[in-house]
Formats: structure tokens, C-alpha cells, sequence
């Protein structure tokens, strides 16, 4: 198994590899974290599995030893030999040299349903989350190592700091939770900060009815924008002016001394919905 300390100290001094610091490389050697990050994704030999950045293979070998299909997306390309070589075993692995962020992810999943698993990046969390989740993609189940701050953020719940912008985003398509929290020994090198893995199932349709997607996500920004501020003020950010916003949120039904991480999505939908 490559998720172990001695495994991967050989692949990396075999090849001459260090973590690549702009790219946010952290190896993981914890083989028990491979194996919640495969359980928690539920695959089955028939699923299409799309990992981002499988670096040296670690979670990759768990996900192929599924007999799920994998479809491996590597940004460096220092790593493309290397993988072509750890995971050389398995004919379920389909490796792919590209930016996740601009290759055509439907188009390689051939359209149709995948799950995506990936120890992501922290510097990049956040674009590759919103970049899934616009694109309208045909995905079931999104399993993420990240920043355990970012997945505390999504799973927030209103009336918290750490409830926002993104909590509202994926709590609108997803249904988060936390399945486990990794500590930064079970990373070479060690990150600086803890880590969680998190599970969001696609829901097949929002949480709360709007009209307008767009009109409602643009509300959300705005009403986060000047986070301490109360929507009275944060809302001017829509370019409208105070009697116009004052008899939109009396529409609403809110209060606009109130601050934007206070509402639950029902709220900010109604808000979206009263807007004239």
C-alpha cells in the first residue's frame, strides 16, 4: 500500500520528489484515512469515480481497489511517470494531465453519473468546490479532505462566524457533514493545520424554492460582502438605495438591522423571491 510513511519516503527518493509548495502538495501516509475517504464515498464496481490531484497514487489505489472506474486528474506533470508506475497494476485507472479547472469534466466522464474524491489543495479549495457545483455536473457524492476551518464553514449552521457564503452555497445543492477529522501527522510534510474529511450527497432539488438561482446566489454575496454590517447597509452593494431596500426587506419579512449570518436559506430565499 502506498499510504504508508516507509511506501512513500521510497516513491519520493526514488524519483527525486519533493512536495511542490505553489501546488499545496501534502502526501498522505495514513492508509485507516484512505479507507473512510473510500467508505464514505460508497463505491460500487459500477460507479465512475473522478479524483482530483492523486499526486503519487495514495488515495487513487484505494479508489481503484473499489473496481470502481477512476478518472485521475494530475496538475504536475512531474508526477504523470510516477503514477503511471505505482498504480501500474490496475486497468480501472484512467490518468489524465490537466488543471481541473479547465478541462471539460463532463466530457471525460462521458456525461455520465461519477463521484469525485480528492485530498484537495488548500490555497484552491474553494474554486474547485464552486467550479462543480456551477457547472451543473452530473455527480452524486463529493468526498473532500480539506481544511477542517473550511468544512466547519460548510456545515455551519446560521447564527455563527464561521456560517457564510460558502455554508449557504453548498447547503443549497449538497447535504454536508463531517465524517472524520485528520490530524497533521498523517500527512508528509506535516500542514500546519488539521484536516477533516467531508461527505456531500447532491440533493435533487434545493433545500428551498426560488425563483431566480442567480438573483438569489447574488443576494447571498452581496448580503456576506460587509459581513459585520447590518443588510441595511450590505445590501446598498446590489447598487440600490435605502427606500428601495427598506421596502424590499418589509416584503421580506426581515428585519434589516440584522446581519447576513443570521439568516437560514428559507430567509434568503424569501428575500430573493420578494425582490421586485
Amino acid at each position: 500500500m502506498i499510504a504508508s510513511p516507509q511506501v512513500t519516503r521510497h516513491i519520493l527518493a526514488k524519483y527525486k520528489l519533493t512536495a511542490h509548495k505553489k501546488l499545496g502538495q501534502n502526501f498522505l501516509i495514513d492508509h485507516a484515512v484512505v479507507e473512510q475517504i473510500v467508505s464514505a464515498a460508497e463505491l460500487t464496481p459500477s460507479d465512475t469515480v473522478l479524483e482530483i490531484g492523486p499526486g503519487i497514487g495514495t488515495l487513487t489505489q484505494g479508489l481503484a481497489e473499489s473496481n470502481a472506474k477512476v478518472i485521475a486528474v494530475e496538475l504536475d506533470q512531474r508526477l504523470i511517470p510516477v503514477l503511471q508506475t505505482t498504480l501500474a497494476d490496475y486497468s480501472n485507472i484512467s490518468i489524465i494531465h490537466g488543471d481541473i479547472l479547465k478541462i471539460d469534466i463532463a466530457k471525460e466522464t462521458q456525461n455520465n453519473s461519477f463521484k469525485c474524491c480528492a485530498n484537495l489543495p488548500y490555497y484552491i479549495t474553494t474554486p474547485i468546490i464552486f467550479n462543480i457545483l456551477e457547472k451543473k455536473l452530473n455527480w452524486e457524492r463529493l468526498v473532500f479532505m480539506v481544511q477542517k476551518e473550511v468544512a466547519e464553514r460548510i456545515v455551519a449552521k446560521p447564527g455563527g462566524k464561521e456560517y457564510g457564503e460558502l455554508s449557504v452555497a453548498m447547503q443549497f445543492y449538497t447535504q454536508p457533514t463531517i465524517a472524520c477529522t485528520v490530524p497533521p501527522t498523517s500527512f508528509i510534510p506535516m500542514p500546519q493545520v488539521e484536516s477533516a474529511v467531508l461527505v456531500c450527497k447532491h440533493l435533487s432539488q434545493p433545500p428551498v424554492n426560488v425563483n431566480d438561482e442567480a438573483l438569489f446566489f447574488k443576494i447571498v454575496k452581496a448580503a456576506f460582502s460587509m459581513r459585520r454590517k447590518m443588510l441595511n447597509n450590505s445590501l446598498k452593494n446590489m447598487g440600490l438605495d435605502n427606500d428601495y431596500i427598506k421596502a424590499w426587506l418589509t416584503r421580506a419579512n426581515i428585519d434589516g438591522n440584522r446581519r447576513a449570518e443570521t439568516l437560514s436559506l428559507q430567509e434568503f430565499a424569501d428575500l430573493s423571491n420578494s425582490y421586485k
